[in-house]
C-alpha cells in the first residue's frame, strides 16, 4: 500500500499545485514518527484527497465501504485510488458501524501511523464548525497518541456541497493549516468518563476553530442536516397547498 500511496503522491499532488496552490502551514507540528491523531473541519468530499496528499507521512482515514465496493472499471480505480491514499472502509451505517470505526483508528495507532479523524462526523452542512463527538477524545486516551488539529479552508470554494467535480478558477486556492499537537496524557485511564470526553473533545474543537476561523455552532452537524431538510421540506409542502389554494381561488373569482 505505501508504493501505492507514493505513486499516487507523485501524481496527484503537481494536479494540485498546479490547480490549486495548496498552502500548507504549521506542517512541522506534526511528528515525523509515532502514533498521531490529525483531528480537523470537513467541509467537502475532497478534504480527505488534500490531507494525504500535502502531508509528508502517510495519513489512514475512515470511509464509507460504498467508495470501494463498485463494479466495473470506475469501480475498481475507486477502489485503487482510495485505498491507495489511506482510506480504510468500514460500514458506518450499521449499528456497530461507530465501535468499528473506533477500533480501527486504535489499531492504527497502535502500529504507530497518522490516523485522520474529522470530529464532527459529517461535511458541514453550511460551512460552520460543527460540535465534535467524543469518539476523538476516547481514541486518544485509550492510545495516548497526541492529537493535532488541523484545518482545511477553501475545499468548499473548489467543490461546494453537491457538486461532484471540483471548479477551476481563480479565488479557488487551498489552505491547510497544523495546529501544535495537544497532550491528554492527564487524563489517562479516564477514556469512559464522560465529562472528561466532552471537554477533551471541546477543547480539540476550539483549537480546530481557532486555525479555521469558522463560526462555530454548538449542535451536531448529523442534527443541523435533519433540521434543514424537514424545514426544506415543510416550505416545499407549504408552497404547493398555496398554490393549490391560489389556483382554486382563481378558479372561484372568475366562476363568480
Amino acid at each position: 500500500m505505501k508504493a501505492r500511496f507514493l505513486l499516487i503522491k507523485v501524481l496527484c499532488k503537481p494536479l494540485l499545485r498546479v490547480l490549486f496552490r495548496p498552502r500548507v502551514e504549521g506542517i512541522e507540528h506534526v511528528p515525523g514518527s509515532g502514533p498521531v491523531i490529525l483531528a480537523g473541519n470537513h467541509l467537502t468530499f475532497i478534504d480527505s484527497v488534500v490531507l494525504p496528499i500535502v502531508s509528508r507521512r502517510q495519513v489512514f482515514f475512515i470511509g464509507k465501504d460504498e467508495y470501494v465496493t463498485g463494479r466495473g472499471i470506475k469501480g475498481r480505480l475507486m477502489a485503487w485510488f482510495f485505498t491507495g491514499v489511506g482510506m480504510v472502509p468500514v460500514d458506518r451505517d450499521g449499528s456497530h458501524g461507530g465501535v468499528a470505526a473506533l477500533m480501527t483508528g486504535r489499531r492504527i495507532l497502535e502500529e504507530g501511523r497518522v490516523f485522520a479523524i474529522y470530529p464532527e462526523g459529517t461535511r458541514s452542512p453550511d460551512g460552520r464548525l460543527y460540535r465534535g463527538r467524543t469518539g476523538i477524545a476516547r481514541m486518544a486516551l485509550m492510545t495516548g497518541a497526541p492529537v493535532v488539529p488541523f484545518a482545511l479552508i477553501g475545499t468548499d470554494r473548489v467543490q461546494p456541497t453537491g457538486k461532484g467535480m471540483p471548479r477551476l478558477g481563480p479565488g479557488r486556492s487551498i489552505t491547510v493549516r497544523f495546529g501544535e499537537p495537544l497532550d491528554f496524557s492527564r487524563y489517562e485511564g479516564m477514556d469512559r468518563d464522560r465529562y472528561v470526553l466532552r471537554a477533551v473533545t471541546d477543547e480539540v474543537m476550539s483549537e480546530v476553530r481557532e486555525l479555521s476561523g469558522q463560526e462555530y455552532v454548538d449542535m451536531y452537524a448529523t442534527k443541523a442536516r435533519a433540521a434543514g431538510a424537514a424545514s426544506r421540506a415543510a416550505s416545499e409542502r407549504r408552497g404547493g397547498s398555496e398554490g393549490r389554494g391560489g389556483s382554486e381561488g382563481r378558479g372561484d373569482a372568475k366562476a363568480a
